[in-house]
């Protein structure tokens, strides 16, 4: 029990130490390229960060625990809105980019509302459905991609060269690479001893995959996007968030379930509806004072509610 405490300690660290060199990588390539680092948190940052949720979720449906699977992602996704959006935005308001508005937030409500939908036909997510997730994944990557060309030729017409970003592409590409593995390693080691920690004390399998796992796989997430917010880069702090979710949803539980389907338990629908209901809430902030700001008052709305879910799962 201890030497599982100390083994958290240590993942806790590599957490840190893999954030703040994925998000200094992600910020510097992102002004070299002159891209805009809404789309770096959309892919390189929300993709490393979701390493921990694709090994566990994977790794899951191999071992035959569709509860642990899909709870990890739902949980992780919960996590994600909630209370790493809200500590973020209590610790820095979040302004919105226009297509963050206007099309990067409805699309991962519009994701979250179909993911539900497939997890409810037949209750199993078959090979088929899992197909269809992955080609949602692949139009949400070149939708990003068309995004990042367009705003970045806006850019070369308004940047001079004195602003071109200077130093090493090297040295950022393995700090990116550093910083995922250092997040991955972390991650596991925090995940899997808190798992032990909590099948210690008889907590079920749905309880662990939507708390301790889901909490464990996304501190990547949390630790990324609050060092983002605490530097000022708001743009990776949201980016990260969306794209992790849609990440989840499309891409991890597709793969997982492509490679054996996974059985979906319908007591999982609450928390699916909860976690839709929060992309809608999202939806809300830009439109409602402060406008294309998601101020303070705004996080601490997002942070009460995740810890009213949290209640509702012991007490339901």
């Amino acid at each position: 029990m201890i030497f599982s405490a100390f083994l958290i300690i240590i993942g806790f660290a590599l957490l840190i130490l893999g954030a703040d060199w994925l998000v200094n990588g992600a910020s510097n390539i992102a002004k070299r390229f002159h891209i805009p680092e809404i789309i770096i948190g959309l892919t390189i940052v929300s993709i490393g960060t979701s390493m921990p949720e694709l090994f566990v979720s994977t790794t899951s449906s191999l071992d035959g625990f569709s509860d642990m699977a899909i709870g990890n992602v739902i949980g992780s996704n919960m996590c994600n809105l909630l209370l790493i959006l809200g500590i973020s935005t209590i610790i820095k308001p979040v302004k919105f980019q226009k297509e963050t508005m206007i099309f990067e937030i409805p699309m991962c409500l519009t994701f979250t509302i179909i993911f539900m939908i497939i997890c409810n036909t037949g209750r199993t997510i078959n090979r088929v459905e899992a197909s269809i997730l992955m080609i949602l994944f692949i139009l949400f990557i070149t939708y990003t991609i068309i995004m990042g060309k367009k705003q970045s030729s806006i850019d070369k017409e308004n940047e001079s060269e004195n602003e071109t970003q200077k130093g090493s592409l090297l040295k950022d590409i393995i700090l990116i690479i550093i910083g995922i593995i250092g997040l991955k390693i972390g991650g596991d080691l925090a995940v899997n001893n808190a798992v032990e920690i909590a099948k210690f004390f008889n907590v079920s399998e749905k309880i662990i995959s939507l708390t301790i796992l889901a909490v464990g796989t996304s501190l990547p997430e949390l630790v990324t996007s609050v060092t983002a917010a605490i530097k000022g880069n708001s743009d990776i702090a949201i980016g990260n968030i969306i794209g992790s979710n849609i990440f989840n949803m499309l891409l991890i539980i597709g793969v997982a379930s492509f490679i054996k389907p996974i059985i979906y338990n319908v007591s999982y629908n609450m928390d699916l509806s909860i976690l839709i209901l929060a992309a809608i809430v999202l939806s809300l902030f830009p439109i409602i004072p402060p406008k294309n700001e998601m101020s303070r008052a705004n996080g601490i709305i997002y942070f009460i509610m995740y810890i009213c879910y949290m209640g509702i799962l012991f007490v339901v």
